[in-house]
């Protein structure tokens, strides 16, 4: 029975689900973590008290674990896919089917965004999680000033112009992955499909834009 499962799972097929399956869960997070970085428009007190609670609580070890698992899955999972794409590639002088001229710009370059968002992951945990901590003081409990942080960072244009381009391409990422995921998932009818692409594109402009929202703001008005 496991032996099948992973047999399964080592088929083209089941890394497709892996890769749908485990892009959604970062969908989802991706969507939480924009909204709590909302809360910086409500105040310092308040953001950095959600910021406390959230990194107080015990099973914040246990979900960063499995983050990091669905990410590694994900990122894995999509390069083995794009390698064998690549080696069943069709030669120069083979023709090519008329929906593989029309693919869009965030289906042919997913592995180049989703490359580029990762090590935008990376350098974004350095700097806010693992940066310069700051302290003060909220209804009489010590915890770090992580709005004083972000403030210092997007003061820095270079740093919005870094954060904008990545954001971009995450909006990409998520249009064409969102769609994706969900005709994976077997989750497709040609009543259904247009407005499945609807809802990539909403849910992809509301992420990016939500996010853009606490630079543009740091930079343009608290700067």
């Amino acid at each position: 029975m496991s032996q099948g499962i992973l047999r399964y799972l080592s088929s083209t097929i089941g890394r497709k689900y892996l890769m749908a399956i485990s892009g959604l869960v970062w969908t989802l997070f991706v969507l939480t973590h924009m909204l709590g970085n909302l809360l910086i428009f409500a105040g310092s007190d308040l953001y950095n008290f959600y910021s406390y609670k959230l990194i107080s609580n015990p099973l914040i070890y246990l979900a960063e674990a499995g983050l990091v698992l669905f990410i590694g899955l994900h990122a894995t999972t999509g390069i083995s896919l794009k390698l064998r794409n690549m080696r069943t590639k069709p030669s120069l002088y083979a023709v090519t089917p008329k929906s593989a001229k029309g693919a869009s710009l965030s289906s042919k370059s997913m592995i180049w965004s989703g490359t580029i968002t990762l090590v935008f992951l990376v350098l974004h945990l350095i700097t806010f999680k693992y940066g310069t901590h700051y302290d003060t003081t909220v209804d009489g409990i010590q915890m770090r000033d992580i709005y004083k942080l972000v403030i210092e960072c997007f003061a820095q244009p270079g740093y919005v112009a870094w954060y904008t381009f990545c954001l971009i391409l995450v909006g990409l990422h998520l249009y064409h992955g969102v769609a994706s995921s969900f005709q994976t998932l077997g989750i497709s009818h040609p009543k259904f499909n247009s407005a499945i692409k609807g809802f990539g594109w909403a849910y992809s402009i509301v992420v990016a834009v939500g996010f853009l929202a606490v630079p543009f703001y740091v930079f343009f008005v608290k700067g």
